[in-house]
C-alpha cells in the first residue's frame, strides 16, 4: 500500500488575504497618531508596522525633539510638516544648522527652542527669521554669546508672538529697541536678568508692542520711568517685577498711569518698595488676580512686613484668587486685613513667614473657606489647633503644604484624611506624622504628590494603606524615612501604576525587592536610592527592563551596584538623561556601556575605584548627547587635552570637584 505524502500548507497568497489595515482611512491612523504622541517608543512601533503607516507618521508628525544636531540631516527629509522644534537637547547648534533648518521646513516652523543651545551667531538666527515667517514662538534662554547683532536678526521675525531672552546678558537697550521696532506682534517677552537693559529699552518695548499681555523684567537695572509706559499697554496681564532694586516709593508716587488689565503682579525681592509704592502700582487695576510680595524681610529689614496697610491696598480688588507672602512678617494686623478681603482667594502661601501663629492662621481660613492651595511650610508655631481648624473650614483643599511644621502633632493628620476628600498634594516633610495619619490620609483617592520624607514614625503598614487606596499617585517621596522596607514599596508597586517618580534615600532597609516591586510602575521617570545599601544590580536590573520611560536615576552609594547594572540600563533604559555613579562599584566597562544611550546628558562621576583615565575618556567620547559632567579633580590632569577640548567645543561643560572620599 502506498503511504499518501504530507502536503505542507502553503501560505495563503496576497491577492487572497489582504493588508487588514487597509481599510483604515488616512484619517483614522491619524487619529490614532495623536492618542500616541507621549510615547516615543509607541510611535516608533507604529511606523515600523507597514511602508503605509510609516508615510503617514512622517507628515503626521508636527512636533520634533532631535537628541543631537547631527541627526538632523536624517531627519530633514522624512518629516516635512514640522511646526514645533526643541533643540533644547542639542547644546552645539550652529549656523549652518540654522541654514538647513530654515530651509527645510520655512514654510511650516512656528516655534523653536534653543534654550540649551550654543555656538549659533547673529548669522545663523537672520537666516531663521528671514526664511521661517510663520515663526510665532521663539525661546533663547541662556544664550549669553549673543549680542545686539542677534537682537537685530531676531527683529526680521515680523510675526512673532512669544519670545525669551532670559539670561541673554550681552543685549543692550540697542538691540531691544530693534526687537521692538520689528516684532510689533508681541504678546509675552521675557527680559529676565537681561543686566544691560534699562529704561530706555523698555519703554521701546511698551511703545511699540501694544499687543503684550505677560512681560517679565526681573531683575533689571529699570526704575519709575519706563513702568509709566508699561503700564500704558491695554492687554497686559503679567507683570513681573522680581528683584528690581531701582524701582522704589518715591518713583512709584511719580506714576500717573494705571494698568486696568493687569491680572498677575510679582513684586517679590523689591527691597525699596512698601506698602506706599504698590498702592500707587495696582491703582485703578480692575482684573488683580494673584499678588507675589515673596521673601520680602528675608532680603532687607527695610521691605514692609504684612500688614493692614499692606494689605488694605488689596481691598478694592474683588477677583483676587491667590496671595503669595512667601518669607515675609506677618503681623496679627495684617492677618486680621487679610480675612476681611471680600474676594474669592483660593491660593494662599505663608512659606516660612515669621510671627504667624495658631490664632492668627486660624482666623484667616475660617474667612475664606473656599481655599484651594494652602502652603504652611517651615510655620514652626503652627500646631493641632491650625489643622483642625483649617480642616474643618477649607474641606475644598487640594493642596497642603506643611513641610518642618514641627509642632503640629501626630494626630492632625488623621483630621486632614478626614475632612480633606478633596486632596491633591500633601507635603508632611519633616513632621510627626504616623501610621494613623497615613491610614487617614489614604481616604484622599485624588492624591497624586505624597511627600513624606524624614518622617520616622511611619512604616509599611500605613504606607500599604495608601498604596492600596491611592491608585493617582505620581510622586512619591520617603527620603530618610528609616521604617519602610521592601513590604510599603511592594504596595506602592502594585497600587500606583501611575507612579512617575520616587525617592526611598538613605533607607537602609529597603533591597532588591523593592526594586523588583517598582518594576511594575511602567510610567516612572525617576528613582532616588541613593544610600540604599542594600539595592544590587539585580534591583536595578529589572527596573531597566521595566521602567523604559526612566529618565532621572540616583544611584550614588549604592556600594552593589556595579558593571552588572549598567549593562541593562544600556539595553533597556534609553530614555536616561540623567544619572549618579559616585561611589558605586562600577568600573570601565559599565561606564563605557552606558555611554550608548544616546540621550544621556547629565553624569556626576565621583569616586569610582574602578575607573580609570582610559575608561573615562572613552567612555566621554562615546556619550554625544553630554552637556554636564560632574568629575574628580584628580582626573583633571590625566585627560588628554585634546578630550577635553573636544567636548567642550561640543557643548558639554566639566565640573571638577576636590571632594574627599567619605565612608
Amino acid at each position: 500500500m502506498k503511504t499518501q505524502s504530507k502536503r505542507r500548507p502553503q501560505p495563503p497568497s496576497p491577492d487572497s488575504s489582504p493588508n487588514p489595515f487597509d481599510i483604515l482611512t488616512e484619517e483614522i491612523v491619524c487619529k490614532i497618531l495623536d492618542h500616541l504622541h507621549n510615547d516615543p517608543f509607541a510611535t516608533k512601533a507604529f511606523s515600523l508596522t507597514c511602508k503605509a503607516f510609516y508615510f503617514i507618521e512622517s507628515r503626521h508628525r508636527r512636533i520634533l525633539k532631535p537628541l543631537r544636531p547631527e541627526l538632523l540631516p536624517r531627519i530633514f527629509h522624512r518629516y516635512p510638516f514640522v511646526s514645533h522644534l526643541d533643540l533644547s537637547m542639542c547644546p552645539r547648534v550652529d549656523d549652518n544648522t540654522l541654514n538647513v533648518i530654515s530651509s527645510t521646513w520655512k514654510a511650516t516652523l512656528q516655534s523653536i527652542n534653543l534654550s540649551r543651545s550654543r555656538f549659533f551667531t547673529n548669522a545663523g538666527l537672520s537666516s531663521l527669521f528671514v526664511n521661517c515667517s510663520g515663526l510665532v514662538e521663539v525661546d533663547l534662554c541662556n544664550a549669553t554669546q549673543l549680542t545686539d547683532l542677534a537682537a537685530s536678526a531676531i527683529a526680521e521675525a515680523k510675526n512673532l508672538e512669544r519670545l525669551s531672552l532670559a539670561r541673554c546678558k550681552s543685549i543692550t537697550d540697542m538691540g531691544i529697541g530693534c526687537i521692538a521696532v520689528g516684532c510689533r506682534k508681541l504678546r509675552s517677552l521675557c527680559l529676565k536678568w537681561c543686566l544691560r537693559v534699562g529704561d530706555l529699552g523698555v519703554e521701546l518695548i511698551a511703545l511699540k508692542c501694544k499687543q503684550i499681555r505677560s512681560l517679565d523684567l526681573s531683575y533689571l537695572p529699570i526704575t519709575e520711568k519706563s513702568l509709566n509706559s508699561v503700564l500704558q499697554l491695554q492687554h497686559l496681564e503679567d507683570l513681573v517685577l522680581e528683584g528690581c532694586h531701582g524701582i522704589d516709593d518715591d518713583g512709584l508716587s511719580t506714576l500717573d498711569q494705571s494698568c486696568k488689565s493687569l491680572k498677575m503682579l510679582n513684586l517679590s525681592n523689591c527691597q525699596n518698595v512698601t506698602h506706599t509704592g504698590l498702592s500707587y502700582l495696582i491703582n485703578g487695576t480692575e482684573q488683580l488676580q494673584q499678588i507675589i510680595l515673596a521673601y520680602g524681610s528675608s532680603v532687607s529689614p527695610k521691605l514692609p512686613k504684612v500688614t493692614s496697610d499692606l494689605v488694605k491696598c488689596l481691598n478694592a480688588y474683588s477677583k483676587l484668587q491667590s496671595i503669595k507672602l512667601d518669607g515675609c512678617t506677618v503681623t496679627w494686623s495684617g492677618i486680621k486685613a487679610m480675612a476681611s478681603l471680600n474676594a474669592p482667594v483660593e491660593e494662599l502661601s505663608l512659606s516660612k513667614c515669621l510671627g504667624l501663629t495658631d490664632d492668627g492662621l486660624s482666623f484667616l481660613v475660617q474667612s475664606h473657606k473656599d481655599l484651594r492651595k494652602l502652603d504652611i511650610t517651615c510655620c514652626r508655631k503652627i500646631t493641632y489647633t491650625s489643622i483642625d481648624i483649617i480642616t474643618n473650614s477649607c474641606t475644598s483643599l487640594t493642596s497642603l503644604r506643611m513641610e518642618s511644621c514641627s509642632l503640629i502633632p501626630k494626630e492632625a493628620f488623621v483630621l486632614i484624611g478626614a475632612r480633606c476628600s478633596f486632596l491633591e498634594e500633601l507635603d508632611a516633610t519633616d513632621n510627626e506624622i504616623d501610621d494613623e495619619g497615613l491610614k487617614s490620609i489614604s481616604r484622599c483617592s485624588k492624591l497624586s504628590i505624597l511627600k513624606l520624607g524624614i518622617c520616622s514614625n511611619i512604616s509599611d503598614e500605613g504606607l500599604a494603606k495608601v498604596g492600596s487606596s491611592c491608585s493617582m499617585l505620581k510622586e512619591v517621596d520617603l527620603y530618610r524615612s528609616v521604617a519602610i522596607s521592601d513590604e510599603g514599596i511592594a504596595a506602592i508597586g502594585e497600587g500606583c501604576p501611575a507612579l512617575e517618580m520616587i525617592n526611598i534615600a538613605y533607607n537602609d532597609k529597603i533591597t532588591d525587592n523593592s526594586l523588583i516591586s517598582l518594576s511594575k510602575c511602567r510610567l516612572l521617570k525617576a528613582l532616588e536610592i541613593r544610600g540604599c545599601l542594600g539595592v544590587s544590580s539585580i534591583g536595578l536590573s529589572a527596573i531597566a527592563v521595566g521602567c523604559k520611560q526612566l529618565t532621572v536615576l540616583d544611584i550614588k552609594k549604592c556600594f552593589n551596584i556595579n558593571d552588572n547594572g549598567m549593562l541593562p540600563l544600556a539595553q533597556f533604559s534609553q530614555n536616561l538623561k540623567q544619572i549618579n555613579l559616585s561611589y558605586c562599584s562600577v568600573t570601565d566597562v559599565g561606564l563605557v556601556a552606558l555611554a550608548s544611550i544616546s540621550r544621556l546628558q547629565n553624569m556626576t562621576i565621583l569616586h569610582l575605584a574602578g575607573l580609570t583615565p582610559n575608561g573615562l575618556a572613552a567612555a566621554l567620547l562615546a556619550c554625544r548627547a553630554l552637556t554636564k559632567v560632574k568629575l574628580h579633580a584628580s582626573f583633571r590632569p590625566l585627560l588628554p587635552q585634546s578630550i577635553l577640548g573636544y567636548m567642550e567645543a561640543h557643548g558639554c561643560v566639566f565640573h571638577w570637584r576636590d571632594k574627599a572620599f567619605q565612608v
